[in-house]
């Protein structure tokens, strides 16, 4: 890594070195340094993205990391997918609502007659950020299925982005995207339940209008599994793997569980463990919760090893992952 790159975020890692010392923080200073040290061995890592991380433009630590090697894959759910190019190419037309917390139904509704979607205290705006870009994607799903040909949802962004059609109207510094850094390494980006997303929700329209016929255009959650199994197993043949879960629900659960599938149900019992797990929630510890679930729990599951570093910082990601980020980037 350029060492100028580096020291700029030196002073952040000297920072949480010497303040973050007990609690939540003293987890964040473990997690941080043991991420950083699997780094320096030689080691991967895949970042799994609940939540609206791309919304809360997550991407400007995130598409440093994917750019220095710090990221090696993702798992993400379709919005986390989406929502980063939104962001590229409406970012002026976001709105930004401070007092969230204290909007009424009737306010919401007024929001909803601007065609402003909320996600906590940001509205994304419904023409010119889902509008635009999903008649450019239609173009693409029909010229795939002229040719017969299939793709997964990340390969169709990758595809708009290479395009370059939408270079002119980037709203923001394409360096803090993290799809057009992902698009530029070409490291996978596995997404689980694509359909529960805005632009899943506009393939299945368009099949039900008759407008795409064939509904296996867009490859399956099952498709995703078996190409995460094969990155998995090749990766790991010369590199430990850590796992670096932002939220819960299914982009962390849906990866996490390809090294019991190939363990067990493959029976490879020679594939390697995750070697790291860090878990940044603030779902707390319940019965019955995977998202909530402690780390020893997975253990059960030949998730993790009994000697895997294991951390559960329970706080808001949007503090947290940049923080921790900052301090990998320092090496």
């Amino acid at each position: 890594m350029d060492h100028r790159r580096s020291s700029q975020y030196q002073h952040i890692k000297d920072f949480i070195r010497k303040n973050f010392r007990h609690f939540n923080a003293a987890v964040l200073a473990d997690a941080a340094e043991a991420y950083a040290e699997l780094m320096r061995r030689g080691g991967k890592m895949l970042v799994a993205m609940g939540g609206a991380m791309s919304t809360a433009e997550l991407g400007i630590t995130l598409a440093e990391m994917i750019r220095q090697d710090k990221v090696h894959a993702i798992s993400c759910t379709g919005a986390n997918l989406e929502e980063d190019l939104f962001n590229l190419v409406a970012h002026n037309y976001y709105v930004r609502l401070p007092n969230y917390r204290d909007l009424s139904p009737d306010e919401e509704a007024k929001l909803l007659a601007r065609k402003l979607n909320r996600v906590t205290d940001t509205c994304i705006p419904e023409e010119e950020a889902m509008r635009k870009v999903e008649s450019r994607l239609l173009e693409l799903w029909k010229e795939a299925q002229n040719e017969n040909k299939r793709f997964f949802p990340y390969e169709f962004i990758f595809q708009l982005i290479k395009t370059g059609v939408f270079k002119k109207d980037y709203q923001i510094d394409e360096k803090n995207s993290w799809l057009v850094a992902a698009c530029e390494k070409n490291i996978p980006v596995f997404v689980p339940g694509w359909e529960d997303s805005t632009l899943g929700n506009f393939f299945i329209s368009n099949i039900r209008k008759n407008k795409i016929k064939n509904i296996s255009l867009v490859k399956s959650g099952l498709e995703t599994m078996d190409t995460l199994i094969a990155w998995y197993l090749n990766a790991s043949r010369e590199s430990d793997i850590g796992f670096f879960q932002i939220g819960g629900g299914i982009s962390g659960d849906f990866a996490i569980s390809v090294v019991p599938l190939i363990r067990q149900d493959l029976q490879v019992e020679t594939c390697k463990l995750w070697a790291y797990f860090c878990q940044i929630s603030d779902s707390t510890t319940s019965y019955g919760s995977y998202s909530g679930a402690i780390p020893n729990e997975k253990i059960t599951w030949e998730k993790l090893a009994v000697d895997t570093p294991k951390f559960i910082i329970e706080s808001d990601a949007t503090i947290v992952v940049p923080l921790i980020f900052a301090y990998v980037l320092a090496g």
